[in-house]
């Protein structure tokens, strides 16, 4: 079983978003996603989110809310359990873009999200996390690409 985080990072009214195209063997590619990665052993994740938060983008988080966990279920990828959180509390210069050998980095406004090409099931979690929503409990099933099952219980 993965165990991986995931962090929205907002500023401005705007989210600092990576869209992966750089990974060779990425089953993230040509999608967008919020910042984070793998738990490495005797991390917990709260740990793993501000090392992987700071390893892709260079920022350092003050602190960070937990929203929940969101449990993929895929026929073509191992299991993987994800801690959901977000945070508006961290230093940067204005108009700073960080920089990310796994894709390219953009702060895009909160409107815009909606438009840009994820995983089906992100949708799911991102407007109740976007709305200050904690205690997420989501499993998303998957054949391949294709969501097939949403389960929500919070």
């Amino acid at each position: 079983m993965k165990k991986t985080t995931q962090c929205y990072l907002e500023k401005d009214g705007k989210f600092l978003m990576l869209y992966r195209n750089r990974k060779k063997n990425d089953m993230n590619e040509g999608k967008w996603i919020a910042v984070g990665g793998k738990l490495e052993a005797g991390e917990t994740p709260e740990e793993a989110n501000a090392r992987e938060v700071f390893e892709e983008t260079g920022i350092r988080l003050n602190s960070a809310v937990f929203h929940g966990i969101a449990e993929f279920r895929n026929t073509e990828y191992e299991p993987e359990d994800m801690y959901l959180y977000s945070s508006d509390d961290f230093e940067i210069e204005p108009g700073y873009v960080p920089e990310c050998d796994e894709g390219e980095l953009a702060w895009i406004p909160r409107e815009e999200i909606w438009t840009l090409p994820m995983w089906e099931g992100d949708r799911a979690f991102l407007e109740p996390i976007l709305n200050g929503e904690c205690g997420l409990e989501i499993r998303l099933s998957y054949e391949g690409d294709r969501l097939i099952g949403v389960e929500r219980n919070s």
